[in-house]
């Protein structure tokens, strides 16, 4: 095992991780509400590509004094609602605090009475660019120095994006899943041409269309259990597992069910939801998919 390509993934997984939070704050509305366009303090979003990449602390919060909000929480101060969240069968709202008639932006939606916030990140906590890290060093040591790892590290920070945003919401954003599925085409076809792969490019459209047929049949079924958003995520997830075969395609596709049902069946056991609770589909996908990945890669 090559230690300084593990290195290198990780380093890649860090530095790409550390830029998920911002995004994800801001693709994290409701489908009827526009993109986030100001940070939880209600400064513009700023920066490379419009403001979408960048540190999860914009500048004038960085500089403010103060203290950071707390990692883990959600803090949405002068923004629009982070959305809604199922618990119990109870639809519960998630940082959607009541605006104040005539606040300054950095002011609406605090509650009056209550002090001032002090700098606050896009969407505090680490576990996005952990899971990037280790997502990136698994697929680097299980893949090695073959051409296709640079798909999958380069996918890699968008999957966890996508992971957050659909756990947060219950949305895959078009955004996101249309270019993952092209740039999974596009980055396999680039490495089928090199030597030394070990998938197959016909293969992996073919899965594709396996699995983003498959799950266009369940939303058709049964449109309320399964999102549009799903259907789009596994023409990506099925171009991906089928480089690697279809023994590897119907493992990926297996286990993100699998995952998906035993953690219902959790909440459930513990009675934090119902029999028909909606969960968030798209990051059990992601990781039957990651599984799937890895044990191709160890095979091939």
């Amino acid at each position: 095992m090559d230690a300084a390509l593990l290195a290198l993934a990780a380093v890649w997984g860090a530095v790409t991780g550390l830029l998920i939070p911002r995004a994800a704050y801001r693709f994290a509305v409701e489908p009827e509400e526009p993109w986030r366009t100001a940070c939880p303090a209600g400064h513009p979003c700023t920066g490379p590509v419009r403001g979408w990449l960048g540190p999860a602390r914009c500048a004038p919060c960085a500089a403010a004094p103060g203290t950071p909000a707390a990692p883990g929480t959600d803090t949405t101060v002068g923004t629009e609602a982070a959305g809604t969240e199922t618990a119990g069968g109870t639809e519960t709202a998630v940082g959607r605090p009541a605006a104040v008639p005539g606040a300054a932006p950095a002011e609406a939606g605090r509650v009056a009475g209550t002090p001032a916030p002090g700098p606050v990140a896009y969407a505090p906590g680490v576990l996005a660019p952990v899971v990037t890290v280790v997502a990136c060093v698994a697929l680097a040591a299980a893949t090695g120095a073959r051409p296709e790892l640079i798909g999958w590290l380069a996918l890699t920070p968008v999957a966890v994006l996508l992971a957050v945003v659909d756990r947060r919401v219950h949305r895959l954003p078009d955004p996101l899943t249309l270019p993952l599925a092209a740039a999974v085409v596009l980055l396999l076809g680039g490495a089928a041409l090199l030597p030394g792969h070990a998938g197959s490019w016909t293969s992996g459209l073919l899965g594709g269309l396996a699995l983003g047929g498959f799950y266009f049949v369940l939303f058709l079924i049964n449109p309320n259990g399964m999102g549009f958003g799903d259907v789009k995520l596994a023409l990506a997830l099925g171009v991906a597992l089928g480089w690697y075969g279809w023994t590897v395609l119907f493992v990926g596709g297996f286990a993100g069910f699998l995952f998906g049902a035993l953690y219902g069946l959790a909440l459930v056991l513990l009675r934090r939801a119902g029999r028909r609770t909606g969960i968030p589909f798209g990051p059990f996908m992601l990781g039957g998919a990651l599984t799937g990945l890895l044990l191709g890669a160890l095979a091939g």
